[in-house]
């Protein structure tokens, strides 16, 4: 049920600021608007404001569908215009303007997300130290010497090193880095009075494609330090039969030393010789005790990969810190990270086009959906990062040069402009066409990744 409300919620919101753009830029240019729909389909709610601006009969409805909205203006291509009210519609006014209102309601969502960005920085939200826990083997992070226990104070691309709040604001650069193809420099804290020192992560190497798991194993950074702690144990499982108990810490698996809760999920991970789980003997410390455990963790497959299992909870909680901004920080930081999530989805866009990033990165409304019901199971702050995320993608999604989009549209200015003369009827009829049969696609395969990505 969170999950439904959280992602009716988002659509709401999203789809209002959106239409409210375009609604109250058209406004603005003296159009007038004879509808402000959120939904389509059959009509739940409808109400006319008394009070609305000079020569504005708008009629508001929220009607049953959810995905998407619109605002209806007068336009004599949609029916007839009394002649007195010829000035008013949509088709004769000046290009400038006609661009302003399709443009606002992308625009309305990019600054939507700004404000959502800026909310979370002004709260704060508590976030792990960006301190590494031991890496893969054989990943890039173990080959560039780091070893896990390493606290980056600083990072960024061609030696421009910025501070480093948490370990999601790593992530968010790795991230970054790995789909751009640009190396990442990172310093790291000294210990016991050494100076700090700096390690560059090559991810120009990893030619990554897709921003998930496996981007992160090829890095080697995959969590932040934990303590190696056993948390609750499923009944039945392997770690059950095997003794482990909650509060067990691991000093050792076989004749592996383990110093943190992911190096020991990979140990777990890998625990396997060929299609067989490998039993191991396990150093445990209990109650001030020292105690050894035959643990064999069962067989699971991740996709086409077997991994090793013991069912239990693996690691304590990370260290945290909270990560707040002033209010002037917290604005600038707001429109920087907006900035940053749109370039990287435009160029995200762009190599899914030329085949240089996968298709998988799209996503449609079941991903949404679950993502919108997990995030606000994790709290306020984090729903808004969900939000502002979700705005950012609309927003440039519809900035998009496809016929039935808003970038569509604004293209169809563009030749205006260039030309003189409108694009024709008959042109128009074919591009409307060939975009919304591309934009069918995009929804097909955008469902195709959620299902496989859900249930696959």
């Amino acid at each position: 049920m969170l999950t439904v409300i959280a992602f009716v919620v988002a659509l709401g919101i999203l789809i209002a600021v959106h239409e409210y753009g375009h609604y109250r830029v058209a406004v603005a240019c003296g159009v007038k608007v004879l509808r402000f729909s959120v939904g389509f389909g059959k009509t739940l709610y409808r109400w006319q404001p008394k009070r609305q601006h000079p020569g504005q009969e708008t009629e508001f409805v929220i009607a049953a569908f959810p995905l998407g909205g619109y605002v209806k203006m007068l336009d004599e291509r949609e029916g007839p215009v009394a002649p007195e009210e010829r000035h008013r519609a949509f088709n004769t006014q000046p290009l400038r303007s006609r661009a302003a209102i399709v443009a606002a309601g992308p625009i309305a969502n990019l600054l939507l997300a700004v404000v959502l960005y800026t909310a979370v920085n002004w709260i704060g939200v508590d976030e792990p130290v960006a301190k590494l826990a031991r890496p893969v083997a054989a990943s890039l992070a173990e080959a560039a010497g780091l070893r896990g226990g390493e606290h980056v104070t600083r990072a960024g691309f061609e030696g421009d090193l910025e501070p480093v709040q948490s370990f999601e604001d790593l992530r968010w650069r790795m991230t970054r880095g790995a789909l751009d193809g640009r190396d990442l420099t990172l310093e790291v804290a000294g210990e016991g009075g050494q100076a700090a020192r700096q390690i560059v992560l090559p991810l120009s190497r990893i030619e990554a494609k897709d921003a998930d798991p496996q981007m992160f194993r090829k890095i080697g950074v995959i969590a932040p330090l934990t303590r190696p702690e056993i948390g609750q144990v499923m009944a039945g499982s392997a770690a059950d039969r095997a003794g482990l108990r909650n509060g067990d810490v691991v000093r050792a698996v076989g004749n592996t030393a383990i110093v943190d809760g992911q190096q020991l999920r990979e140990v777990i991970r890998t625990s396997i010789d060929g299609d067989q789980p490998r039993a191991q003997t396990w150093q445990v410390r209990r109650g001030g005790q020292s105690i050894e455990l035959e643990v064999k963790p069962e067989l699971r497959e991740e996709g086409a990969v077997k991994v090793g299992r013991i069912g239990a909870y693996v690691g304590a909680p990370p260290e945290m810190v909270m990560v707040r901004q002033g209010p002037i920080d917290g604005v600038w930081r707001g429109i920087v990270r907006t900035w940053e999530v749109s370039a990287l989805t435009v160029r995200m866009m762009g190599k899914m086009v030329i085949g240089e990033a996968s298709l998988k990165n799209l996503s449609g409304p079941l991903t949404i959906a679950d993502y919108a019901g997990k995030s606000a199971s994790l709290g306020f702050t984090q729903y808004l990062v969900f939000l502002a995320l979700i705005s950012v993608s609309l927003g440039v999604l519809n900035l998009m040069p496809l016929p039935v989009l808003d970038g569509g549209h604004l293209m169809y200015y563009l030749w205006e402009g260039l030309t003189g003369k409108s694009v024709s009827d008959a042109w128009m009829e074919r591009l409307q066409r060939g975009g919304v049969a591309l934009l069918l696609v995009m929804m097909s395969v955008a469902l195709f990744n959620d299902v496989t990505r859900l249930f696959g």
